[in-house]
């Protein structure tokens, strides 16, 4: 009897154990759909661990998939339109396991979405030119259900019309003829192995030692896990290719599921008689609009009608589908078949629209990814894209918000405050609201170090507060001491009626967990809101946790800088932590404000030029703040002239992922101008050489207090100690251990001692 066609049958000679898992999930999907699921989520959980151990990121007894997960996506390794797949099958894997549920109609998309992942392994590590091709589908059941017979029958016909087509090229083309030899193989391989009496717990002890392995390998050879990681990205983008428009509405789901709605495209329809309900927030499928049309989703808080969503497969762009969203919400009809009344612009029957094709946020291709969202109750709203959908509170808490009305109490509200402003802060202030007036999501003030940035904010989140413009503000920091410092301001400064600002609006500091409805103002890191964004089990926090973002020394989120060393140890690169810092940004739907004394490029590449601009030599000419020396400029011979290694030469190089030094001969000629110094290359005398001119400089009997900045945590290092035994060399023998200390996030109790340094 000839073996079952697999779907897996391609991995047989490349991953033995992913081709066994996957064609059992097949077996069992007649018989028993939740045994089906679960072989599924196995399947997908060898797989994540194959890619983690390529990644140089496997850790042995990984707590949970959802934490591999998690941090394959966070350095990169798994593209979002990936990772959704990763993560549906996870969780329809646990609800299998734990809830035994699992229907036929769930574990044939499931089957769909294992295939694709299977696809995009084979083209990520063996053959980025790999075809795949259609969907085979499963052995129907004894007992299967109108709709899911016509499925299994048009994948059927489906499969026949791409097997046809495959063949009568095959006739043309050498490369069609390569491709059903190559399938014909595959197809030998797997019949071997189906019939193989291997035992999963006997493939499990060799997987670990071939995990092991890859793990070595990747470390060892960090340019080749690279080539893999860009192939891996490369492969995603056919992902949406290998996936019909069922398995798209399934992924929809389960990112309104994720984001607190009731949904069940395939049940939850409204001919199936679903309907609105109080207490329950429902997104109820194919809901009626007047001429035949039907909305793909309706979402209802209680029985109130919000938004309407148009929902099309993944190949199509959507960014002008809001119009046919549009369309719906003049036209939809209420759960009874009577014509609704338009409330909004007098058009409108809902507030809200979407347009969503299950694609990740992009902010590359903006207008062909993420969610589009459009507010339709002011004609001045135009659309955007989102990272992900609203929570039903979210929607409910922006129906409370009265634009206009803000935007009048606003203009009426005095700039009165119990501490005083300078004209230039009621200026910079005032530039904003006109800014967020006209619309604009994203702004930048730039005002020099010591003109009083902090009290700025200070006095225009109140304001912003006050007048009910935004509902709750994040305070963004790239480090624990700015947010303590912060906490301190927002706490002590006195805003009115001699209360502060924590008084009467509420703070919560450091990355603490999520507010409630009272807390109007939350300080978090970088580093926290990467954690809570992209490394929760469940989706971390919603994109309408906050309305608008305040970044505070938003340069900084560009400056790699070894302070924040455990943080920074989950990022390989510069790029990569302004990819994470953007990706923070992008993921609320909220304005975001920048702060900064030093505008630059990359800072208005995200925040735009500057709405107000305050610069140190105005401040300087005010009499606010006082003029600098000129520079001293220290030379060095090899600042002068660089540092050049030919090819061939034998170097020490730290390996960050080991701690140790290893001796390295450079394969080509390097050079490193003074730019790279303590960054890319360390070297000692040159330390040595500007610690001693220091030691000319600064007085260490004297009352002043000196600042030494440096490249990274270990330059810091080093110059502590080279400048100790500078001085030493210089004579000042009693120059004690603690008049040379560095202060960044590796050292013990770094906010103490900077309270110290501050204070002492």
């Amino acid at each position: 009897m000839p073996q079952q066609r697999s779907n897996f049958a391609h991995l047989a000679r490349l991953q033995a154990d992913l081709a066994q898992l996957g064609g059992r999930a097949e077996r069992f999907f007649s018989e028993d759909p939740n045994t089906c699921l679960i072989k599924l989520r196995q399947f997908a959980e060898v797989m994540a661990q194959e890619v983690a151990a390529r990644a140089g990121l496997y850790v042995a007894d990984e707590d949970n998939q959802a934490t591999l997960l998690n941090r394959l996506r966070q350095r990169d390794w798994l593209p979002r339109d990936v990772a959704d797949l990763f993560h549906w099958i996870r969780k329809a894997g646990n609800e299998a396991t734990h809830q035994m549920q699992g229907t036929h109609a769930n574990a044939l998309q499931g089957l769909k979405m294992a295939v694709a992942l299977g696809f995009w392994y084979h083209r990520s590590f063996h053959d980025g030119q790999f075809k795949g091709g259609a969907f085979i589908p499963p052995s129907a059941p004894v007992d299967e259900s109108a709709e899911l017979k016509k499925q299994l029958d048009d994948l059927r016909a489906q499969m026949q019309q791409a097997d046809a087509a495959l063949k009568a090229e095959a006739q043309r083309s050498a490369a069609a003829a390569e491709q059903i030899a190559q399938i014909q193989a595959d197809a030998k391989v797997w019949e071997e192995l189906a019939e193989s009496s291997t035992t999963e717990a006997e493939a499990l002890k060799v997987r670990i030692v071939e995990l092991q392995a890859l793990q070595q390998a990747a470390k060892a050879q960090p340019e080749v896990s690279r080539e893999f990681q860009h192939a891996a990205n490369l492969a995603a983008a056919q992902v949406e290719r290998d996936l019909d428009e069922a398995a798209t509405r399934e992924l929809i789901d389960q990112q309104l599921r994720d984001a607190g709605w009731e949904v069940d495209s395939a049940k939850l329809r409204y001919a199936n008689g679903a309907r609105p309900e109080p207490g329950r927030n429902r997104a109820i499928a194919e809901w009626p609009c007047e001429g035949g049309d039907r909305a793909d989703y309706a979402l209802f808080i209680g029985t109130r009608l919000v938004a309407v969503v148009e929902a099309k497969r993944k190949s199509r762009d959507v960014s002008g589908d809001i119009e046919q969203a549009k369309r719906y919400a003049r036209g939809i009809i209420g759960d009874g078949g009577e014509v609704l009344s338009a409330w909004w612009q007098g058009q409108y029957k809902t507030p809200f629209v979407y347009a969503a094709n299950g694609r990740p946020f992009h902010r590359q291709y903006l207008q062909a990814s993420g969610i589009w969202f459009c507010d339709l109750r002011r004609a001045q709203n135009v659309r955007k894209a989102l990272e992900s959908w609203h929570s039903p509170n979210g929607l409910a808490e922006l129906l409370k918000q009265d634009i206009d009305s803000a935007t009048s109490a606003l203009d009426d509200m005095p700039m009165q405050f119990d501490f005083p402003l300078r004209a230039y802060q009621r200026e910079a202030i005032l530039a904003v609201e006109k800014a967020i007036k006209a619309g604009k999501q994203e702004m930048l003030v730039a005002m020099a170090t010591g003109t009083g940035k902090t009290k700025t904010c200070i006095a225009l989140v109140y304001r912003l507060l006050k007048a009910q413009r935004f509902r709750r503000i994040l305070f963004l920091v790239d480090r624990n001491v700015l947010g303590e410092q912060a906490a301190i301001s927002f706490k002590e400064t006195r805003i009115e009626n001699m209360r502060s600002f924590t008084d009467i609006f509420g703070i919560r500091e450091i990355d603490e967990p999520e507010p409630d409805t009272d807390t109007m103002v939350h300080i978090a890191t970088v580093q926290g809101m990467v954690a809570r964004v992209f490394n929760s089990e469940e989706g971390g926090i919603g994109v309408d946790a906050y309305d608008c973002i305040v970044v505070d020394e938003c340069h900084r989120g560009y400056a790699l800088d070894r302070e924040m060393s455990e943080a920074e140890s989950e990022h390989r690169d510069q790029a990569d932590y302004i990819s994470h810092y953007r990706r923070v940004l992008d993921h609320f739907d909220a304005v975001k404000i920048g702060l900064t004394a030093t505008p630059a490029l990359h800072t208005t590449q995200i925040f735009g030029v500057p709405v107000f601009t305050y610069s140190y030599r105005e401040a300087v000419l005010d009499g606010y703040l006082i003029d600098h020396d000129p520079a001293t400029v220290i030379t060095t011979e090899l600042s002068r002239g660089g540092i050049r290694y030919a090819s061939g030469d034998e170097v020490l190089r730290l390996n960050r992922l080991t701690h140790g030094v290893e001796s390295y001969n450079t394969p080509d000629a390097l050079e490193f101008d003074v730019s790279q110094f303590n960054k890319k290359v360390l070297t000692e005398p040159f330390n040595q050489a500007v610690c001693a001119e220091l030691t000319q400089h600064i007085d260490p009997y004297g009352p002043a207090k000196t600042l030494i900045f440096c490249a990274t945590d270990e330059h810091a290092d080093l110059v502590v100690r080279l400048l100790k035994q500078a001085y030493q060399d210089a004579g000042f023998n009693d120059v004690g251990d603690d008049a040379i200390i560095k202060i960044t996030g590796a050292s013990d109790k770094p906010l103490l001692l900077v309270r110290r340094y501050k204070n002492e």
